[in-house]
């Protein structure tokens, strides 16, 4: 019986002093938390400094975390937003629900940062994915001509399906519902997330699939498979910069700075490359993995600042939705 009690004495510390840890929750999109992606990493990094535990919530695709914080507003269980992007900055300042920050950061970004709510944690450029063997169009123009199946975002639940529209917005302007009234016969499926997406493409559902120039990295560095490659388009790229921020509702503040401090850390900079494979946001001390120098560079580099693309996402989705439903 002693020797009960004592176990039980053990078991009600332990618990007493997991208890007493504060927890820091962090909503971000799925792809982010699978074991693939950077989440794990990501988790045991950190814990490993804050004495806290990390919660990573995994919140379908970039644009859905959006729609849940508006939905659960000051209620909601989250600390820290991670994985909404420049298109979408405007419309979750307009939630009020965020608060500014003090951290800065030597970023190695293709623009200058500015600004205060939102830190960046990496960037990339949207590109079409497709087997390297294949010949594929270069342009929306020449796709929208040819018989190239591709899979694509909805922009309503996705970054990735957001920055094609602002993509095809961007480079052709008035055109644009002449361009997507062109794609609409080439487009297979429009899923709620990029992993549904690529992973479609994957089983070869597809001639090409939205996704990134740095995509093929993963074939090459994670599975040795040099047999992806992303077309270069000659309108340009559209480029992504993905962002995190605190709520203003956090009652983990410290602790919610701190991780945002730790975002732009080399720890955790360094984790980004070969996980979410993406480019970091600050190039990290051991440079970029070996594989990122064969993918392509865009020659043109298309980008609208976050109040430009916030008056041109209601357009470029209703011109979208008027080209499918016909």
């Amino acid at each position: 019986m002693k020797h009960l009690l004592f176990a039980a004495g053990i078991l009600s510390a332990t618990s007493a002093i997991a208890a007493d840890k504060p927890e820091l929750t962090v909503y971000t999109y799925d792809s982010f938390v699978s074991d693939w992606g950077p989440g794990p990493q990501v988790e045991q990094a950190f814990e490993a400094t804050c004495g806290c535990d990390l919660n990573l919530v995994g919140v379908e695709d970039g644009a859905a975390l959006l729609s849940r914080i508006r939905l659960e507003g000051e209620n909601s269980d989250a600390d820290i937003v991670l994985g909404l992007d420049t298109n979408l900055i405007a419309a979750a300042m307009e939630t009020g629900l965020f608060a500014p920050h003090s951290i800065s950061a030597d970023y190695t970004l293709p623009i200058e940062w500015t600004d205060t709510t939102f830190l960046p944690y990496d960037w990339g450029y949207f590109a079409f994915v497709h087997n390297a063997e294949t010949t594929v169009p270069s342009n929306f123009r020449d796709l929208a001509e040819s018989d190239t199946k591709i899979l694509i975002q909805d922009p309503r639940s996705s970054t990735p399906g957001l920055g094609l529209l602002m993509w095809v917005k961007a480079a052709y302007g008035d055109e644009t519902p002449a361009i997507w009234e062109g794609l609409s016969d080439n487009i297979v499926t429009v899923t709620k997330g990029w992993s549904e997406a690529y992973g479609l493409f994957l089983e070869g559902e597809a001639d090409m699939v939205l996704s990134y120039t740095t995509s093929p990295a993963y074939h090459l560095i994670a599975e040795e498979d040099a047999s992806k490659a992303a077309a270069l388009f000659d309108e340009g790229h559209y480029m992504q910069i993905e962002v995190a921020a605190k709520l203003k509702s956090t009652d983990q503040n410290a602790l919610a700075d701190q991780f945002l401090n730790f975002m732009v850390s080399d720890a955790f900079q360094s984790i980004i490359p070969t996980t979410n494979w993406m480019y970091p946001a600050v190039t990290p001390a051991s440079g970029l993995p070996d594989g990122f120098d064969t993918l392509i560079a865009p020659e043109k580099s298309l980008y609208l600042p976050a109040d430009e693309a916030a008056g041109a996402r209601e357009e470029a989705l209703s011109e979208w939705l008027g080209a499918l439903s016909q």
